[in-house]
């Protein structure tokens, strides 16, 4: 696989993420959910506004030789930043995609270097080039001034979640055995498999941005009944699926409820079911 492919299957993964319809908490084209400063065509100029950065993290895996491959992640990391600054421009000052700058990069990054060596896995070459993360951004946080944290440093400090760091540490286990297996056996139009997978991955995973709205980790074993709910009525393959997920829509609406951590990891599953060619 080339790297423009690779690249090229991030951007469409940004794409049929945001298309998505209805997604619980999230932007798509009907509704901008509990993001009113958002829109449908603010995610396809910020999917678009990423590319060349894509293209350095290929290019980056394509030519790492060492064998650290931790510091393949530094080099990336930086022109994360670079990334993320110019998709606060080209969306002046909105939050469309930095888990997916972070996230998204870490596996086009990964999968082009593993052109290079394809007796390795994915998921083995991630933690490769993770290894130590959680470690190292979340050192000396007691000590930092409680007004300068981060939402998820607040959220590890109080309840020791570890977000997307932690996922990715691991190697994204929520998308590899949970979200990629859910998308393989899910049927029907892209929309209903897409659906399916993201409520599979709600149902599994702690959505720090759902904590992060609703002030209280308790939500997410909600959270996870909702989606259990979801799937016990037939999901996307049922009308009264579709009714019940209709109404969940709204009842994040009501709530201001995101689930801007589920839709980060149906962005990863996506990318990697277009790699496979699980998704046509």
């Amino acid at each position: 696989m080339t790297q423009q492919q690779i690249v090229n299957h991030a951007l469409r993964a940004l794409l049929y993420e945001v298309t998505v319809t209805p997604k619980p908490g999230l932007v798509d084209p009907v509704s901008a959910g509990p993001h009113p400063d958002m829109n449908a065509f603010m995610f396809i100029d910020s999917a678009l506004s990423l590319e060349p950065y894509f293209k350095a993290c290929a290019s980056a895996g394509a030519t790492y030789t060492d064998a650290d491959l931790t510091g393949l992640f530094q080099q990336i990391r930086t022109v994360g930043i670079e990334a993320e600054r110019t998709m606060f421009t080209a969306m002046h000052g909105v939050n469309t995609h930095k888990g997916a700058v972070f996230s998204l990069g870490v596996l086009v990054t990964a999968a082009a270097y593993q052109q290079q060596q394809p007796a390795k896995s994915l998921a083995s070459i991630v933690q490769a080039m993770l290894t130590g993360l959680t470690a190292n951004d979340f050192s000396g946080l007691a000590d930092k001034d409680p007004s300068a944290l981060t939402a998820g440093e607040r959220q590890y400090l109080t309840y020791g979640i570890k977000g997307i760091r932690g996922e990715a540490e691991a190697g994204y286990p929520t998308v590899m055995q949970v979200a990629l297996p859910a998308l393989k056996r899910s049927q029907g139009t892209i929309n209903q498999r897409l659906l399916d997978t993201l409520m599979a991955i709600v149902q599994a995973t702690v959505d720090t941005n759902l904590v992060k709205r609703a002030n209280d980790s308790h939500v997410v074993d909600w959270a996870h009944a909702q989606a259990a709910k979801y799937f016990e009525l037939g999901g996307s393959q049922t009308s009264a699926g579709m009714a019940f997920l209709r109404d969940l829509n709204q009842e994040f609406l009501a709530h201001n409820y995101s689930l801007g951590g589920s839709a980060d990891l149906l962005i990863l599953t996506i990318f990697l079911g277009l790699e496979a060619g699980i998704l046509a």
